[in-house]
């Protein structure tokens, strides 16, 4: 790349910090997952605030025999996460990216051994001190930042700009056995519905690939960490003045308002 890592990490972080725009990639494009998680360190270490979990996504069908990975990860801040409790308003950033994605999200209970980086189904569920419902907040200065493939997607946080944290989901794995359902309403309107299971290809094999990743990352899970595991209804976009009703059916409603982002990282306008 004729762009260094810092450099495009740099360009987002600003873009971030200033509520701006992009219009378009700070750059060249990474042409691998491995460039792209460099560009994520980079931001990760320029960000002025703590990691206190990790989003899991997928990479596009079409890329992933290229990219050789199904799954994309990307870190979730502290002062990015909400308790669900009422109306939760959001940050957007005005003529960039935001969506909201329904998920299931593990808060790890214990350490990850640090030098284990092949994991198991079942070794992975042990770590799990609970799981929530959830709401990410997709987010990015860059609009265009889906259309632009998974490395792009990395490069930029995985896409996240928040996460609202749900109720505690009792006897959450006998429930997730049996399969869990969530629908999604913008504005009144139903946009997407779905769910998760057990089987082979859910939360639990989701975490399997993160507690691999971030292991090979040098950045093992880390008792407290929130991990929301991916979209179950499906990525909608919202807007700034639109609202959100998500539905775990039989698990509990969260609201959720999209606000006009302020300069800063965290605020509002």
């Amino acid at each position: 790349m004729s762009s260094t890592a810092r450099d495009i990490a740099g360009s987002f972080v600003a873009a971030r910090k200033d509520a701006k725009a992009l219009p378009s990639f700070p750059g060249d494009p990474p042409a691998s997952l491995e460039i792209s998680y460099r560009v994520q360190d980079e931001a990760i270490a320029l960000w002025p605030d703590e990691v206190a979990g990790w989003k899991i996504g997928r990479v596009p069908p079409p890329q992933v025999a290229a990219l050789g990975s199904d799954r994309l990860a990307g870190p979730i801040f502290k002062h990015l996460v909400w308790k669900a409790d009422g109306d939760v308003s959001f940050p957007v950033y005005e003529n960039g990216f935001a969506a909201v994605e329904a998920e299931y999200v593990f808060r790890i209970g214990k350490d990850a051994p640090p030098d284990k980086t092949e994991w198991k189904r079942e070794e992975a569920a042990a770590l799990i001190g609970a799981m929530h419902i959830g709401v990410e907040l997709a987010g990015s200065p860059l609009a265009t930042i889906n259309d632009l493939g998974a490395t792009v997607v990395v490069s930029d946080f995985g896409n996240n700009h928040g996460l609202i944290l749900g109720p505690e989901v009792q006897n959450w794995r006998a429930k997730l056995e049996a399969g869990m359902t969530a629908e999604t309403f913008i504005d009144g309107a139903s946009v997407g519905k779905g769910g998760a299971n057990a089987a082979d290809d859910g939360p639990l094999d989701a975490l399997v690939f993160l507690a691999q990743h971030l292991a090979k990352r040098g950045k093992p899970l880390k008792a407290g960490q929130l991990i929301s595991t991916g979209a179950v209804t499906g990525v909608h976009d919202i807007r700034i003045g639109q609202r959100s009703r998500v539905s775990f059916n039989g698990s509990g409603d969260i609201l959720c308002s999209a606000v006009k982002a302020a300069p800063n990282g965290k605020g509002f306008a």
